[in-house]
């Protein structure tokens, strides 16, 4: 990843298992790789029932749904975000260990 800030929403459906799993997983996964980056990334967490506009702006079907809105092209994950490697690859951060 270069300088660019990668710009990140996770559009859940209230506190369901599903919606906690999803958040607890991504917030992990920037947490890991903010240290090497520094603020060059940035979450915001949209629940569709307290903010329904921005699903319908964003045409979210699913939920949870995490949507790569910088760098472009935009990428979106659906899912509770589990599997790291898919999420990393869906992403584009790649592992340079």
């Amino acid at each position: 990843m270069g300088s660019e800030k990668m710009i990140l929403q996770l559009y859940i459906s209230g506190m369901t298992e599903n919606s906690i799993l999803a958040i607890k997983n991504i917030t992990k996964l920037c947490d890991q790789y903010r240290v090497g980056w520094g603020d060059l990334i940035d979450l915001e967490v949209i629940d569709i029932y307290e903010n329904p506009a921005a699903a319908s702006e964003q045409q979210i079907v699913f939920s949870p749904s995490l949507i790569r809105r910088s760098p472009l092209p935009k990428k979106i994950l659906i899912g509770d975000l589990s599997d790291t490697q898919k999420v990393m690859l869906g992403l584009g951060i790649s592992f340079k260990e």
